[in-house]
């Protein structure tokens, strides 16, 4: 497990270049305001627009997620301590005025770019920016 990216995966490269191809600008591994050692995957942070993409496995996809069965009781609690943080993360950013936008690793990076970029927009007009800075 060691050897698991857990930034910079595949999926995140790639929505990030469809985002910059696009000419919106973002900040990668941003932090949580107010909650030490999480992170945003790709922050808006003047559109106050947060975008978190989950692997199926650690997040627990409804539709991918897989259950060990070496040391069965351990992975389960890891997984559900995992599902109760990101619940956590989203709550505080949501009462911070943020966003929150979570995909799954298995979604296809247009899509998500394509929601990103709306949302993003959306925010912008709500806030009186129209620019993509």
């Amino acid at each position: 497990m060691s050897r698991q990216a857990s930034k910079d995966t595949g999926v995140e490269l790639a929505v990030r270049r469809l985002l910059h191809a696009t000419g919106m600008r973002y900040r990668v591994e941003y932090p949580v305001p107010g909650m030490p050692r999480r992170r945003i995957d790709v922050a808006f942070p003047r559109a106050k627009v947060a975008v978190l993409i989950d692997g199926c496995f650690w997040h627990g996809c409804p539709l991918h997620a897989t259950h060990p069965k070496s040391n069965a009781e351990w992975w389960r609690t890891k997984l559900e301590r995992n599902m109760a943080r990101d619940m956590e993360t989203t709550e505080h950013l949501m009462a911070a005025g943020w966003e929150v936008l979570r995909f799954w690793e298995h979604e296809a990076p247009e899509d998500v770019a394509l929601r990103i970029a709306a949302a993003v927009t959306h925010r912008r007009a709500q806030r009186g920016r129209v620019t993509n800075r």
